[in-house]
This record gives C-alpha cells, sequence and structure tokens, in this order.
C-alpha cells in the first residue's frame, strides 16, 4: 500500500520519539509538532521530518494541512491542577482541526481500564480523550495500553529502581493487582501497523503482553531478569498510594506528580478484556521475561532511544530538589587539570598507566584493591599491558573500550564490583596549553552498588585528583 503523510504529536516524547524513526523506515513521511523544536535537533532522524512549531491546542491549519494520519501521543499527567480539563479541551480541538483538514485517520494511544472499574483520574482523563478524538467523522483507532515495559518507560523506571534499591520492600495493596504489560517494541508495532493499514476498522483496540501478573510477580520477575537476589515483599494495607506516591518520587527517577498518578493507576486492573489489538493487526506480543530483558540490555548498554523524561512537561525540568539519580543512576568523580605540554605528550603520559607503571595516585590502595579483587574471583592487577595499547587489550583489571590518540581514552572495569565502572580521560586544546579531564563512572547495581560508592567515595576523594596530578606531572617531565 502507498505510504502516507503522517503528523505526530507528542514526537519528543518516549512513545513519539520511538514511533518517528519506525515510520520513517516503512516509508512514511511524516511531520512533528512540538512545542519546543529545539528538542528535536539532537534526534538521528530531525532532518527526516518536517517540524511546525506549536501545541494541540492552538491553531492546528498548518500542522494538519496534507496529512493522511494524524497521530495523538500528547499527554498533560499531572501537569497542573487544571490538567484533567486541558487534555479534554486539546482533544476536542485537535479533532475539529482533523476533520476540518480532511484528515482521513487519527490513532491514538490510551489507556486500559475497565467500565465502572472507578478508574483512577489518570485512566479515566486517557478515555475522555479517547471519546473526544471521536467525536467528529473522522475514523479513530483508539490503542487502550497499560503498563509498557521498555528502557526508559516511566513504568519500567519505577520499577526497575524500587527492585534494585529497595532488597526488602514493605508494599502497599496494590501490588496484588493484575496488569498485562507490553513490551515497547510491541506498542510501536501496533502503532504502526495502526497507521499504515488502509482498511484498519476504527474502534477502541486494547493492547497487551502475552503474560497476566501482579505488579508484585512484576518486581520479582525482573530481580531473576536481573541477576539479584530474590526480593522479599511485605504488604501493608496502611500504605495508600498517597503515601506510595511519595516514596516512588523518592526513591526512583520519576517525578513525585507523575508517581501520583500512576501509583492510584495501579489500583484499578488493567487487562485485556474484549477486542485485542494484537488479534487485529496481526502482532504477536512477547511475554514479560522477554519484554523486561530486552529493557535491561538497552539499559545496561546506556544507549536509551528515548526516555519518559524527555517528554516536554514542566515537572521533567531538572531542580535543586532532584535526586542524584533523577533520570537516571550514575555517579561520578571528576578531575579537571591544564598543563602547559602539547596534548600528543600529555597523552603519552595517560598511555603509560597501569602495568609495571602503576596507578601513581594511591600506590598501596590499588594495590590492596586488586588483591582483593582477586580474593573474590576477579582478575586483580596481575594481568599487566602490553607496551603498545589497542582497544580491546586488557588493562590490569580494566578493558580498553576506548582509544583515540591524543584525545581520549576510556577503560571499563572488569574487577568484581556490584555495578558497572568507567574511567575515562578526555583532551582538549586550550589557550594555556591542554585540558585534561579525568572522570570515575559508576553505575550501580542494587543497593549493594550503592552502599559500595558509598563507602568507597572518601578514598576516591583521595585517590583521583592525586592521580591526574601525577599523570601532568610525568607529562611535563618528558616534554
Amino acid at each position: 500500500m502507498p505510504p502516507s503523510t503522517v503528523l505526530v504529536t507528542g514526537s519528543s516524547g518516549y512513545v513519539g520519539g520511538r514511533l518517528v524513526p519506525a515510520l520513517l523506515a516503512g516509508g512514511h513521511k511524516v511531520r512533528c509538532l512540538a512545542r519546543t523544536p529545539s528538542k528535536l535537533a539532537a534526534a538521528p532522524w530531525s532532518a527526516e521530518v518536517s517540524i511546525i512549531s506549536g501545541s494541540v491546542g492552538d491553531d492546528l491549519s498548518e500542522a494538519m494541512a496534507s496529512i493522511d494520519v494524524a497521530v495523538y501521543l500528547v499527554h498533560s499527567i499531572g501537569e497542573g491542577d487544571d490538567w484533567v480539563a486541558e487534555e479534554l479541551r486539546h482533544a476536542e480541538n485537535f479533532a475539529t482541526s482533523a476533520a476540518r483538514s480532511g484528515v482521513r485517520r487519527i490513532v491514538f494511544l490510551g489507556g486500559l481500564g475497565a467500565k465502572g472499574d472507578d478508574l483512577s483520574q489518570h485512566l479515566q482523563s486517557r478515555q475522555n480523550v479517547g471519546r473526544a478524538l471521536a467525536s467528529t467523522e473522522v475514523p479513530v483507532i483508539e490503542l487502550r495500553a497499560g503498563v509498557i515495559i521498555g528502557s526508559g518507560s516511566a513504568s519500567f523506571e519505577m520499577l526497575r529502581y524500587l527492585v534494585e534499591v529497595l532488597p526488602i520492600m514493605v508494599t502497599p495493596k496494590w501490588v496484588t493487582t493484575r496488569c498485562q504489560p507490553i513490551a515497547i517494541a510491541d506498542v510501536i508495532e501496533l502503532l504502526a501497523a495502526a497507521i499504515a493499514d488502509e482498511k484498519a476498522i476504527s474502534g477502541v483496540f486494547e493492547v497487551g503482553g502475552r503474560d497476566v501478573v501482579s505488579y508484585a510477580s512484576m518486581m520479582k520477575t525482573y530481580a531473576e531478569q536481573a541477576g539479584l537476589r530474590k526480593r522479599i515483599l511485605l504488604p501493608v494495607p496502611l500504605l495508600t498510594p498517597w503515601l506510595s506516591s511519595h516514596w516512588v518520587g523518592l526513591v526512583t527517577p520519576v517525578p513525585a506528580p507523575l508517581a501520583k498518578e500512576l501509583v492510584n493507576s495501579l489500583v484499578n486492573e488493567v487487562i485485556v478484556s474484549e477486542s485485542s489489538a494484537c488479534e487485529a493487526f496481526g502482532v504477536t506480543p512477547m511475554g514479560l521475561d522477554e519484554a523486561i530483558s530486552r529493557a535491561l540490555e538497552v539499559t545496561r548498554s546506556g544507549e536509551i532511544p528515548t526516555s519518559f523524561s524527555d517528554a516536554d512537561l514542566v515537572y521533567f525540568q531538572p531542580t535543586e530538589l532532584d535526586p542524584d539519580w533523577a533520570g537516571g543512576t550514575e555517579f561520578s568523580d571528576e578531575q579537571v587539570r591544564t598543563t602547559p605540554v602539547p596534548a600528543e605528550t600529555a597523552f603519552g603520559a595517560i598511555a603509560g598507566v597501569g602495568g609495571q607503571n602503576g596507578w601513581y595516585g594511591g600506590v598501596t590502595l590499588w594495590k590492596i584493591r586488586g588483591l582483593l579483587d582477586q580474593l573474590v574471583g576477579g582478575p586483580g592487577l596481575r594481568r599487566g599491558r602490553k607496551p603498545r595499547l589497542e582497544v580491546g587489550d586488557a588493562l590490569d583489571f580494566w578493558r580498553i573500550e576506548e582509544l583515540r590518540p591524543p584525545v581520549t581514552l576510556r577503560l571499563r572495569a572488569e574487577m568484581r564490583l556490584p555495578g558497572v565502572a568507567w574511567l575515562t580521560w578526555t583532551l582538549e586544546d586550550s589557550d594555556s596549553g591542554t585540558t585534561i579531564h579525568q572522570i570515575a563512572t559508576f553505575r550501580p547495581r542494587g543497593l549493594l552498588g550503592r552502599l559500595y560508592w558509598a563507602a568507597m567515595s572518601p578514598f576516591h576523594h583521595w585517590i583521583f585528583p592525586k592521580m591526574l596530578d601525577r599523570l601532568v606531572e610525568v607529562g611535563q617531565r618528558s616534554s
């Protein structure tokens, strides 16, 4: 069938940012409506789409012109006291504009929830938006999803942090509520199918993965897939959704306003009960194990295409009150020095670390750390180093991950750690010679990883500055 011209709203958000490249791969012509167009500049596909500045509440005549399919992925969840009414107004404006412009179809990603189930404000608003979009003669395909599992999704990040940070959890009653989580890859495939299939029948289609589980079961499955010890859950009936949301906001990178709406929605059972989108569009969804495994693989790579925090909402802007792990746990120690020698000379000193030369700062402490690593089955410092470094080579208990003389040397730790660690040097020319950035980065795994970093921090504050000072001295002596 011929490709369509598709308008995507919410293209800077979690789902939209993944849908756009899928549509481009399918040969569609894509136009993006964005309140903040500059947020799309870094997207690898930005040059392949046309971008219109604006909001779904504005005049949409320019955005809707010559559009075949309009995709509605906008969400104002928890943004201001009037967010529910605002969502409804925006949806009505979008539907009216689509009808006036001759749009052939609207595709909307909404929320699961049974009628008469005393739906949360969040889920009720999603369904009200769906009805508003369908209030004109323009056909609407509404896909209703519950928990979306994928690297960077709000639901997944909330799950990930709760399980990794807390080996013992005091849990509210809602952890026993059933849900039908679906992988983000399946959601994107379903949306793309609903957009591309000209013969698709309008209506409401429920979206769910292969497994129906409780939130408690999801926590246990995550722990298994992440290689964590079995988590202990202690249900407490008095722990209300309001208290839970504040706890989630503290322990995870999900802001409290969003956590409040998500937690309130967890009280409702969200499972597929009638017309399934997977059957209608010929998509076979994956199981929860595979969905979590895939999300973890992408998370560990650090190359997450989109995150829930990408959405253009005010409470996703960082503030001084944000926890250190907001947007993803990563601890670091950064040291910066400027040396008068050329970058080639300074890099030569840095590339000489390890082996017989040692690690300069805190030599005895490095040796003790190497011995401790050997005692627990790690490589320790016994592997040494080759005279000439190459990417992939072992360097004591590190592995060379990136080597670009005289700009970058990045080492990935292979010592036994409750997390993943890197040591990186980056050099740049400056008016005074060469500026060297030395960054030790650690992504903890579970509570033990966080305790490890806290315990090692006093040593880091002494070792890392001394190391870089000595490397600068070695470079200056060799010039």
